[in-house]
């Protein structure tokens, strides 16, 4: 194994801050590489970045979450991050959990935020569907998610589609607060890539990819962590068209979510890659995505198990990235303490 350094601490610099979050709930796919993660590898040097392992999110549904799998789950997340090229000399990595001022921040905004507000967010209403008993913590998980932004006062968010909404919710909460108290936090503004911001289902190309509903439909996303042999399967049985079209503007929604996929990936432009497999049939497109595909993660997959391999280092991460956080989050966190006369 090769040698790897525990990390120093991270300043605070003139650099855009950039807060990004993921939950550690089900296995990292492809999508959330490609829409997400590669995004925030490329961007390290260029803004202030802080990458947040958003294990108190993934509670508002109690009981889908097993203690033990969240723990577990959560280190495997960070470990990803890291084996995906997320640098902790770089970059902050940490455990929301670790730092308290997100949950204390958290109760503050609540108390600026209008419960019509919480109550029209989509995400909310579509699980709430799904959910017998509904917690408290889904309707204000919105409000958590804006004290993670607001803590770092982050110009930046990366984001998808799906979470758009959230990060308009935390515009218009600081916005509130600023109102209230005094104009005190900046408005975040989305970051996020031109194309494949939304790599949908292998199974199902009108759906999103989803770490959940790969947990429960083999076939349906392409796991960072999958063997040669699943990732082929995977692609191989793709949703396509009885067809042979594969121009971009014209191609099936399962066809042209294989050509997204191998654009990001290849970096190759949209009429070179619609000149390579002009003609040749989907199983020429998914063999080369198979290639591709496999080419972009065994790296990822080998430092993951490098990683793995050495708990202390993880460890010696969190804990600095920890340290590194808290530090700015209590800052921010004693101002709006005054500002609200606490």
């Amino acid at each position: 194994m090769s040698t790897m350094l525990a990390p120093e601490p991270v300043k605070a610099d003139t650099r855009k801050v950039v807060l990004s979050g993921i939950q550690p709930t089900g296995k990292m796919h492809i999508g959330n590489y490609v829409g997400a993660v590669s995004l925030w590898v490329q961007n390290q040097t260029r803004y202030d970045n802080l990458f947040c392992i958003a294990n108190m999110h993934a509670l508002t549904i109690p009981e889908a979450i097993n203690p033990k799998t969240l723990r577990q789950q959560s280190r495997e997340t960070a470990a990803l991050l890291l084996a995906c090229g997320i640098d902790p000399q770089q970059s902050i990595v940490f455990m929301q959990s670790d730092v308290a001022a997100h949950a204390y921040l958290a109760w503050i905004l609540s108390c600026c935020t209008p419960v019509g507000w919480l109550e029209r967010m989509t995400q909310y209403k579509t699980k709430a569907a799904k959910t017998e008993v509904v917690s408290s913590g889904l309707l204000t998980y919105p409000v958590l998610q804006t004290a993670d932004i607001l803590a770092y006062k982050a110009a930046y968010v990366p984001v998808g589609d799906d979470q758009k909404q959230h990060l308009e919710l935390a515009r218009d909460v600081a916005e509130r607060f600023n109102h209230l108290y005094e104009a005190y936090f900046p408005l975040p503004d989305v970051l996020t890539r031109t194309s494949g911001t939304r790599i949908m289902g292998m199974d199902d190309p009108s759906a999103k990819m989803s770490k959940s509903t790969a947990q429960t439909r083999s076939g349906h996303a392409i796991g960072v962590l999958d063997t040669l042999d699943v990732i082929r399967k995977t692609i191989m049985s793709a949703v396509t068209d009885t067809g042979n079209e594969t121009r971009f503007e014209v191609a099936s929604a399962g066809v042209r979510n294989l050509l997204t996929l191998y654009e990001v990936l290849s970096g190759e432009t949209r009429d070179q890659i619609e000149t390579r497999f002009a003609g040749r049939g989907y199983g020429a497109l998914k063999r080369e995505l198979v290639e591709l595909v496999v080419r972009t993660l065994e790296p990822i997959q080998a430092r993951f198990r490098e990683i793995s391999d050495a708990p202390e280092y993880l460890n010696d991460v969190l804990a600095q990235g920890a340290e590194c956080a808290r530090e700015r989050a209590e800052r921010t966190l004693a101002d709006v303490r005054q500002l609200v006369g606490l």
